[in-house]
């Protein structure tokens, strides 16, 4: 091929994978063919710029700084759509009335045809097409006149520089019309906002000047497609949704839904959540869907839009106001609003994290009110520097805890003191530190502090630790609230009326409580060490302490440089285990169990189950009917057998499930002898 040919083949490759990759996301090379396809087009048009078009997909990168953006007079208004000011579900049914009347319709008349989309939370933009090829870009402005961004907009992907010549309907010809103008939303995907504003933190950390953390996805987009710099829009990853067609629509398309279709087969993204919906009940329940699924998307929206199908119907009912009758917006709540930082408390969690919580002036938010939000940590409340008096903006999406996500730094008083988090825990006194390379602050107060004391009792009584069955959170929650369970030992003081005073529990339920509890009081020197829930010990470090020490006393006593003589043992577990039994109330605990007639095998932490599977290797793969994995691995070792994560010729035994995979084909080809989970019990002797 000449030069010429070239640069044209090159063209339709990358316009043809593009497509696949931006609108159908289907991608049809990998992305270091496009790139390789992509850089040859670049250097054949250097070499040969007469060849250059604006069509070209090496347009899309960016140009150079534009002076001022000129304006563009619409040849057809862009007008805005009416609000429905009913958010609940009952305001699509208002729409359709109102329809209905217009129309002059009874309720016995067929139901009408609507189109329901969603309302995207972006920036509307015109784009004019000139025998197929994009030619300019303007934003709505204000309504009348806007402003020409073509040259940012080229950077967008989604967007096609050039029309596909390709009916939507086989009705439809195959031609373009000679001027076309699409209407639709330049707007920011989550991850991609999520992505630039990492960058934003990177930039602001190396002291670069002028750079700021974007609030949500709509004002970076809008941001970037107003920027006098495409190269910065064509870094913000923009993307684009089609839902209108101002001119050059041909004249087979006689409804929305079809004007959908043909934005699809021009090449633009057109939202697959569009549905056609006959009368008020399924506008209702696209309504009410798309607020389960708002949450899942992956970019915002701040509502649903109607539209009447027919466009005949349309015309009919023209416009109001410089607004259609045919169509409005359904939105849902807000999900954000501004109000004021009243106070910055610091709550405690059950695994003794420190977070700072604002206190604000009541305010409506995603569908309530909302008088609390978290700032996470220390880190988090420094960055956004939350002060008491601010005036912040406040997000609360679905059931996600609501959030400050910045302050209004205009509105800032001058004797606002900055927020640093206490060195104490404001619930048990006990010292608060952060751990080198973490981001939280705990409480190292343990079982001492109120606010763990749930946490710790729930741990405490779990299948892996001393394990008391029945002893779960609800029942632990009733019990730390009614107040008849304050510590660890106050599990074996109580009685039977004690446990049927409880909310639904009946006598035979207390009884079993007991008995359970009766039950835990032999246990084992690890199962106890983990427990009683010492920070960064789980159960493989317990039994690495009991072993080497032999003894709780022996641990407890032990010091810093001693613990990490244990094997895989660290700095950072050894100065853990050393400041929880530094403070005297975790070893008065320790001791009044031992007053409770609570027993545990010191030595090795021997456990009292036979050790009938002593030297046997097990390997476990699948879902097993009853058994977790975690609880059938426990049961193994607990009776001295060993299990490993691969098979092979030293395997005794592989515990086979459901959707058992390669594992069992590997057993079956070495002849090791495959049990599932009866089998394996019977094993155990149960």
């Amino acid at each position: 091929m000449n030069p010429e040919q070239e640069i044209q083949s090159l063209r339709e490759q990358l316009s043809k994978h593009a497509l696949a990759y931006y609108v159908l996301d289907t991608p049809t090379v990998p992305d270091a063919e496009y790139d390789r396809l992509f850089q040859r087009l670049e250097a054949l048009e250097l070499k040969h710029a007469e060849l250059k078009t604006i069509d070209s997909p090496t347009q899309r990168v960016g140009g150079g700084l534009l002076g001022a953006f000129s304006k563009v007079k619409h040849a057809v208004p862009m007008l805005s759509i009416r609000t429905e000011t009913d958010t609940e579900s009952s305001g699509a049914k208002n729409f359709d009335v109102r329809i209905r009347k217009t129309l002059e319709l009874s309720e016995t008349d067929t139901p009408i045809e609507y189109v329901a989309e969603l309302k995207f939370d972006g920036l509307a933009m015109s784009l004019h097409y000139e025998d197929g090829i994009l030619t300019q870009a303007a934003t709505r402005g204000d309504g009348e006149t806007g402003e020409d961004v073509t040259q940012n907009v080229r950077t967008i992907h989604q967007i096609p520089l050039r029309l596909i010549a390709k009916p939507a309907i086989t009705l439809f010809d195959d031609t373009v019309p000679s001027r076309v103008e699409v209407r639709g939303e330049v707007y920011m995907r989550r991850d991609d906002f999520e992505t630039l504003n990492e960058r934003q933190r990177i930039k602001i950390a190396a002291g670069q000047k002028g750079e700021k953390i974007f609030v949500n996805p709509r004002n970076a987009a809008a941001g970037a497609v107003r920027q006098l710099d495409s190269k910065i829009a064509a870094d913000r990853q923009l993307s684009f949704f089609a839902y209108a067609v101002a001119q050059g629509l041909p004249n087979e398309v006689t409804t929305h839904a079809q004007t959908l279709e043909q934005l699809h087969a021009w090449g633009f993204p057109v939202s697959t959540d569009a549905r056609v919906c006959t009368g008020a009940d399924e506008l209702v329940q696209f309504h009410q869907d798309m607020a389960a699924k708002r949450d899942a998307l992956p970019f915002d929206i701040d509502g649903v839009v109607y539209k009447v199908n027919s466009l005949v119907s349309q015309a009919r009912l023209g416009f109001v106001s410089r607004e259609p009758r045919w169509a409005v917006a359904h939105k849902y709540p807000a999900q954000e609003q501004m109000t004021t930082v009243l106070a910055i408390d610091v709550q405690v969690g059950r695994t003794g994290k420190l977070t700072p919580v604002a206190k604000l002036a009541p305010v409506f938010v995603g569908g309530v009110t909302v008088t609390n939000a978290t700032l996470h940590n220390e880190d988090e409340a420094r960055r956004k520097d939350v002060r008491v008096g601010d005036t912040v903006i406040v997000r609360r999406a679905g059931d996600v805890i609501p959030e400050v996500v910045n302050v209004v730094l205009d509105k800032r008083m001058q004797d606002a003191q900055i927020f640093t988090i206490p060195t104490h825990c404001p619930v048990c006194g006990s010292v608060a530190i952060r751990e080198e390379g973490e981001t939280d602050t705990r409480c190292t107060g343990g079982l001492i502090c109120g606010a763990q004391r749930k946490q710790a009792i729930e741990h405490f009584a779990h299948k892996r630790a001393v394990y008391i069955d029945g002893l779960g959170e609800k029942l632990v929650e009733q019990m730390v609230d009614a107040g008849i369970i304050k510590s660890l030992p106050d599990i074996y003081r109580l009685g039977l009326a004690n446990i049927v005073a409880l909310d639904r529990m009946a006598e035979k339920s207390a009884q079993n409580v007991l008995a359970a509890i009766e039950k835990s009081k032999q246990t084992t020197l690890p199962r106890l060490l983990f427990g009683l829930g010492i920070r960064h010990v789980g159960e493989s470090t317990a039994k690495a302490f009991a072993k080497h020490f032999g003894n709780i006393d022996a641990i407890m006593d032990a010091s810093e440089e001693r613990l990490q003589q244990v094997p895989d043992v660290g700095p950072v577990v050894a100065q853990s285990l050393r400041s929880f039994f530094d403070v005297p109330y975790n070893r008065e605990v320790v001791e009044q169990l031992r007053a409770c007639a609570l027993t545990w095998d010191e030595g090795e932490g021997t456990p009292t189950v036979p050790q009938i599977l002593a030297n046997k290797t097990f390997v476990l793969t699948g879902t097993l009917p009853t058994l977790g994995r975690g609880e059938a691995k426990e049961m193994i070792e607990a009776a001295g057998g060993k299990v490993t994560g691969a098979v092979s010729k030293k395997t005794d035994y592989v515990v086979a499930g459901a959707e058992a995979g390669s594992k069992l084909d590997k057993a079956r080809e070495l002849g090791v002898l495959v049990l599932d989970e009866t089998q394996l019990k019977e094993l155990l002797g149960g």
